[in-house]
């Protein structure tokens, strides 16, 4: 049963928010790029006030745990998907950042098997914000110019080196809890 509280209601409405996303952009309905960019940008608002109102009123829940992340790459993913069906993205962009998101969820599930909880970077943080601003102007523009593609590839970049990031700080947490498992002490 899923705990009823505003952060998880926000959780399942951005859910509820990706078949809208994608429905308005591949089914040529009447203003369908400007109904799935303000419903995208919508559902990207609500990832971020979700967490904040958890945390604010200390209402975080497992449920939330789990289905937020999976909510916000539901969102991602899916936009990318439909925008490289529109060729408004080039497909190894597309699969890049979903490769990513794919790794960074692998690697936080063998992480907290082993103990080690990986807080969410400040890298990441920005990421985020760089593929939402980027889906939302490939979507705006129509066909990209050349500051949009100059997004698209920060937002690229910027993707791939928070991958890396988090994937040595995993490394380092399970190094550092090996160590302190084994009775050695941490060097710095």
């Amino acid at each position: 049963m899923v705990p009823l509280n505003i952060p998880n209601a926000l959780t399942m409405l951005r859910i509820l928010m990706v078949p809208v996303v994608v429905v308005a952009l591949l089914a040529e309905i009447p203003e369908g790029d400007l109904v799935a960019g303000i419903v995208f940008a919508l559902a990207a608002l609500t990832d971020g006030l979700d967490g904040y109102i958890a945390r604010r009123r200390d209402d975080v829940t497992t449920f939330g745990k789990l289905m937020d992340p999976l909510a916000d790459k539901l969102l991602i993913v899916a936009a990318l998907v439909s925008l490289v069906a529109l060729d408004r993205l080039q497909a190894w962009i597309a699969m890049v950042i979903i490769a990513r998101e794919l790794a960074v969820t692998g690697l936080r599930a063998v992480a907290v098997e082993q103990g080690v909880v990986i807080s969410a970077s400040w890298l990441g943080k920005v990421k985020t914000a760089l593929q939402v601003a980027a889906i939302i102007a490939l979507i705006a523009v129509d066909p990209a110019t050349t500051a949009v593609d100059v997004l698209v590839y920060a937002a690229v970049a910027v993707t791939v080196i928070s991958g890396a990031d988090y994937f040595f700080g995993v490394r380092r947490g399970m190094e550092g809890r090996g160590e302190k498992a084994s009775g050695e002490t941490d060097p710095a």
